[in-house]
């Protein structure tokens, strides 16, 4: 893999003037990413590949996955994922998924994305496979 996919593209402060929704986005498509490469390892045929990362990859299983790290987060860390919970998309929140969910997930996004584009990619995988066994949830 291309090294400089996970070099750093900014600072952390260039990184904390993003909004939190755009570091959701990055955070967002890092999270599906990393679960989807996790999943190839079971072997299994594609429709079913599909159906386990959607399990996975939802703004309810963020939002335990971001519950079970919370306590392992830095400071600076939990004022990111903060952020997100609070941030407001301009679009309505999806029918199967909870308002609080939504919130949580999109910090939790966020905080993927701040790791991301500040080249904290170790601690970003950390906190993801945490996050999700500790969940409860099976890669």
């Amino acid at each position: 893999m291309p090294t400089e996919l996970f070099s750093p593209l900014m600072t952390a402060r260039e990184a904390r003037l993003k909004t939190p929704l755009a570091l959701a986005y990055v955070g967002d498509t890092v999270w599906d990413l990393l679960v989807r490469r996790s999943l190839l390892r079971s072997g299994e045929k594609a429709g079913a590949l599909h159906r386990r990362a959607v399990q996975l990859v939802n703004a309810a299983a963020q939002a335990r996955a971001s519950r079970e790290i919370e306590p392992y987060l830095t400071e600076e860390e939990w004022d990111v994922l903060r952020r997100g919970e609070n941030a407001h998309a301009k679009h309505a929140v999806p029918k199967n998924q909870s308002p609080e969910d939504y919130s949580r997930a999109t910090g939790l996004e966020a905080l993927m994305g701040y790791l991301y584009l500040t080249g904290q990619i170790d601690r970003m995988l950390q906190l993801i496979k945490d996050g999700i066994r500790l969940a409860g949830m099976e890669l």
